[in-house]
């Protein structure tokens, strides 16, 4: 199955698929508002920013899976993004991104993660990855990797 099928639903609450962001490179990231690496938000907004108009879409999912640091509704977890990070890119209802319950679009991220950039299941919030063009999984990155660490890939795929 394409990560384009996967039925999900925005922040919002509006179920759709990825189908909209066909033939963009997608860097997709399990978040988290109270989080030592909130900030990250920043970074991820700041790629969105400079790349957006040559194809590369940010896509949030906020998971309460880690700590309980989403503790939030749908509602305010938007507003906190918007206030304090000024985040524009796609965000996404809750869910959980590992174990019995994780959504199948990140059961297949990490499943079709290449060797050597497959870092196993999601560990944290801000687990990163990056898709080509293709829907291809190029790359998984580890929640501590800065976004401006990815800069490049993305560059490339772009």
């Amino acid at each position: 199955m394409s990560i384009y099928n996967y039925k999900i639903k925005t922040i919002e609450g509006t179920e759709t698929t990825l189908q909209p962001y066909e033939g963009k490179v997608l860097l997709i990231v399990n978040t988290a508002s109270a989080c030592g690496l909130t900030p990250h938000y920043k970074g991820l907004q700041s790629l969105y920013d400079a790349y957006k108009d040559q194809g590369l879409v940010v896509l949030g999912f906020p998971s309460n899976q880690f700590a309980g640091q989403e503790p939030g509704t749908e509602e305010e977890i938007k507003q906190f993004c918007e206030l304090n990070y000024q985040v524009t890119f796609p965000l996404f209802s809750k869910i959980d991104v590992k174990g019995e319950n994780a959504h199948p679009l990140f059961v297949h991220l990490v499943n079709h993660t290449p060797a050597p950039y497959h870092t196993g299941e999601i560990e944290w919030n801000f687990a990163k990855f990056l898709v080509d063009r293709a829907g291809n999984v190029i790359k998984q990155y580890s929640s501590r990797t800065e976004p401006e660490a990815i800069e490049a890939d993305i560059k490339e795929l772009l």
